[in-house]
């Protein structure tokens, strides 16, 4: 529609640097890496239980948004009209700003949908008033920043708003009716594994890679580590810094035997290997991790009574 073009226009035009930098700052809270760092700290800082119901609602949004967008097939407002819309924050700077694998589709807006999912969830999950309104706060900055850095269009946001309140109540269904972890676990999986019939972007297959590793790691987890909440300071600062150690270095470490051409290339193989990649970095750091997590009690001090 028109105006949401034209709006787009004038936010870029008149609010000029602000525009990026605010667009980038509330992007990256809604991207990967926030949504990722927001993840850890509520798992390995704050309670354990807790964090693993948000990560999966978080990972569903992720999951099931690219299933949705690859059969809406939206461009993004900066592919339909580069001479008016500029791209400020794009999913993947090394790839061209029209490469559909790696840039995704538009609508609806995932960074939307993942901010007011993590953070209604959580302020469920904490029951303070001050995160009530911490989520509120979020979820209509990132969306409007998801407008002013040209990546998506209003519509989108709000469809992507609505979807994140719908997946937090189909997870309420789901702790109503499958009790079970393990069991909900692999049905929300088996949902997410028909996107491999028809979808073929980075997105969908980053997240489920992850959540692949996030339902293999819970398992292992709770079989043979069983890591405790602590409130140890200096025991949460190691388990935070070791976990996006261990990221980053497998980050690296998995991409060695395979050329950045193929990386690139968007082929199914290529976003399998992606898929492969995210399963294993998330299942180390989820499932084998924690297991060093008594070590870190006994360096940041005295251990918390149980």
């Amino acid at each position: 529609m028109e105006w949401e073009v034209s709006l787009m226009e004038w936010l870029q035009n008149n609010l000029g640097d602000f525009c990026s930098v605010f667009g980038k700052i509330f992007s990256f809270i809604g991207g990967e890496m926030g949504l990722l760092i927001m993840f850890l700290i509520l798992l390995f800082c704050w309670k354990k239980e807790a964090g693993k119901r948000v990560g999966l609602v978080v990972i569903m949004v992720s999951a099931w948004l690219p299933m949705l967008k690859c059969v809406v097939k939206r461009l993004r407002p900066f592919m339909e009209y580069p001479d008016r819309v500029k791209p400020l924050a794009l999913e993947d700077k090394s790839a061209s700003p029209m490469d559909i694998s790696a840039q995704g589709y538009s609508f609806p807006s995932q960074h939307s949908a993942s901010v007011a999912a993590l953070y209604f969830q959580l302020a469920h999950e904490a029951k303070k008033r001050w995160l009530w309104i911490l989520a509120i706060v979020f979820t209509v900055l990132v969306g409007f920043s998801r407008v002013a850095t040209g990546m998506h269009y209003p519509t989108d946001v709000l469809a992507g708003w609505a979807l994140g309140f719908v997946i937090i109540g189909i997870h309420a269904l789901l702790l109503k009716f499958i009790p079970n972890e393990t069991a909900r676990h692999l049905v929300v999986l088996a949902v997410s594994l028909l996107g491999l019939i028809y979808v073929r972007t980075e997105d969908y297959f980053t997240a489920l890679g992850m959540l692949i590793g996030f339902v293999v790691a819970v398992e292992i987890e709770k079989r043979f580590v069983q890591f405790k909440d602590t409130r140890n300071i200096w025991a949460m600062i190691l388990r935070i810094v070791g976990a996006f150690a261990i990221y980053f270095v497998l980050n690296k470490l998995l991409k060695l035997p395979f050329s950045s051409e193929f990386l690139g290339s968007g082929s199914f193989a290529a976003l399998l290997v992606r898929s492969a990649r995210y399963a294993i970095i998330v299942f180390v750091i989820l499932g084998l991790f924690p297991k060093m997590f008594p070590l870190f009690e006994k360096i940041g001090g005295k251990k918390r009574k149980k």
